[in-house]
């Protein structure tokens, strides 16, 4: 059982910037991930950023690549998502999720043991 619980979300101008967290706990947190996705209204799920466990090893999409910097605190078991120059169509709900590994965020590999924090609203408007 994992428990992700995604915060700092909000409206923002464009160009502005953000950072999300997400706190992790549970007894199996050991065996997972942490990572980022995101869903507009009408469009598909996506994934944007992963952490590994030791942190060495991070996975961006492209569409967020350079502008989206994942990092965690381990002592906080709290992973972040800085996210710089956003754009309106980063407007989304943003979701902390818990998968066995980064592929999964990435879509080279799917699973069904996971875990999904309740989201926090992204919205990049003028």
């Amino acid at each position: 059982q994992v428990q992700l619980v995604e915060s700092g979300g909000g409206l923002v101008q464009p160009g502005g910037s953000l950072r999300l967290s997400c706190a992790a706990s549970g007894p199996t947190l050991n065996y997972y991930v942490i990572g980022w996705f995101r869903q507009a209204p009408g469009q598909e799920r996506e994934g944007l950023s992963c952490i590994s466990n030791s942190g060495s090893s991070t996975y961006y999409a492209d569409s967020v690549k350079g502008r989206f910097t994942i990092s965690e605190d381990v002592a906080k078991n709290t992973v972040y998502l800085q996210m710089n120059n956003l754009k309106p169509e980063d407007t989304a709900m943003y979701y902390c999720v818990a998968v066995p590994g980064c592929e999964v965020v990435a879509g080279t590999e799917h699973t069904v043991d996971d875990y999904w924090g309740q989201g926090t609203q992204v919205t990049v408007s003028s």
